[in-house]
């Protein structure tokens, strides 16, 4: 691999998008920094094909003509993709169109949900150089360290792409991967709903009554200021004191005054009397206008099942060398059970778990544990003989 270029003008990146346009595949990650902004800052794009490495320097240069890479016909190939995704089309104003993750490919290949240095070590004996997890990619000028270790951070996808697609193969699971990276590729990815804020509070799913209320509607400020000044909510309004406010339900300044970790940093131009008026209007919220977690919408008198059958997901996880998470999750059960939708109703999950639940919830099958209790078992309750729903017909 050749060294990287440092791409610091706009007609370097125009020659880096024509090169690219007639590329298969390229590598591709970000740097950024997030801790003091509401959008997380775009600080590095670097991206890598057959014989080029690039960084790309998006402080001097307009990364939006990236986009036409982006939505071309060649395979961004990234690890742990999922920021890149969010990040890139913010800036570039389009996702790509076809993503291939090796985070998420490791994980039909039994590696759990590797690092990039992982996968490096583990599939090309490589081991790549530590990073400072304290840099600022923002600050320039860049270090020669810093150039070198965002570099690697594409250089050798290509080559980790080669192998587990090879892999894959083997094992009859590309398509299950590409699914996976489809998936993750078109999840929606647009502004956050304030309204929704309140379920990232720490101890959300333990609120009653009123309190929901009033978490949902001050949440919901702060998110929407938060935006506007395009800083961290906790900058706005600290959690300790978005707890505080959620507990008391205060209604006057003197209330207000009294939540622990309230200043006059937070309540100063106007903001005392919107936090009182999202309050009062989270008091006044009826049960129908709450924004309830959709796991909280699940039938709580199938909590039994979601345990047993979480518990068998888990064991057929381990059967199948899976990640478990790409499996199924709680949230892709609660979905089967409460609604018969979701990634457990479709593809190729549909047939590997998705369907032996449906067997359970109908009776057509049950659940017996063998080996003293070392192993779930699915028994066929018409023939009552023990059944493996991914081997036996």
């Amino acid at each position: 691999m050749p060294d990287a270029l440092l791409v610091n003008e706009p007609s370097q990146l125009a020659e880096i998008v024509r090169v690219l346009r007639d590329e298969p595949r390229y590598g591709l990650d970000t740097e950024f920094q997030g801790e003091r902004t509401y959008h997380p800052r775009l600080a590095l794009v670097q991206v890598a094909w057959p014989g080029g490495l690039a960084v790309i320097d998006p402080l001097l240069v307009d990364v939006a003509p990236l986009g036409e890479v982006l939505g071309g016909p060649g395979t961004m190939v990234a690890h742990a993709g999922d920021q890149d995704l969010t990040i890139l089309e913010r800036a570039c104003g389009v996702r790509p169109a076809h993503l291939f993750d090796t985070q998420i490919a490791a994980g039909f290949l039994g590696f759990g949900t590797p690092s990039l240095a992982s996968l490096c070590e583990r599939i090309l004996n490589v081991r790549l150089g530590k990073a400072d997890r304290l840099t600022d990619w923002t600050r320039r000028p860049l270090t020669a360290d810093q150039l070198t270790y965002a570099a690697s951070d594409v250089e050798y996808l290509g080559a980790i792409y080669d192998s587990l697609v090879g892999r894959l193969v083997e094992e009859g699971r590309l398509e299950w991967a590409i699914d996976e990276c489809e998936e993750r590729r078109l999840r929606v990815r647009g502004r956050p709903d304030p309204q929704t804020a309140w379920w990232r509070i720490k101890g959300s799913r333990q609120l009653r009554g009123k309190s929901r209320g009033v978490a949902q509607e001050v949440s919901a400020w702060r998110e929407r200021e938060a935006e506007r000044a395009d800083l961290p909510p906790r900058f706005v309004l600290p959690d300790l004191a978005l707890a505080g406010i959620i507990a008391r339900g205060p209604r006057t300044r003197e209330d207000l005054s009294a939540v622990r970790g309230l200043d006059g940093r937070h309540v100063r131009d106007g903001s005392a009397q919107a936090i009182l008026a999202a309050v009062a209007r989270g008091l006044d919220l009826t049960p129908a206008e709450l924004r309830m977690p959709e796991s909280d919408a699940t039938d709580r008198s199938l909590a039994p099942a979601v345990t047993v059958i979480m518990a068998w997901l888990s064991q057929r996880a381990s059967e199948l060398d899976l990640e478990p998470s790409l499996l199924a999750t709680r949230a892709d059960l609660n979905a089967l059970l409460s609604a018969g939708t979701g990634r457990l109703a479709t593809g190729w999950r549909l047939e590997t778990v998705g369907e032996p639940i449906r067997r359970l919830l109908t009776g057509e099958a049950a659940i017996v544990l063998e080996k003293g209790g070392r192993r779930i078992t699915l028994t066929d309750t018409l023939t009552d003989t023990l059944t493996d729903p991914l081997t036996d017909p």
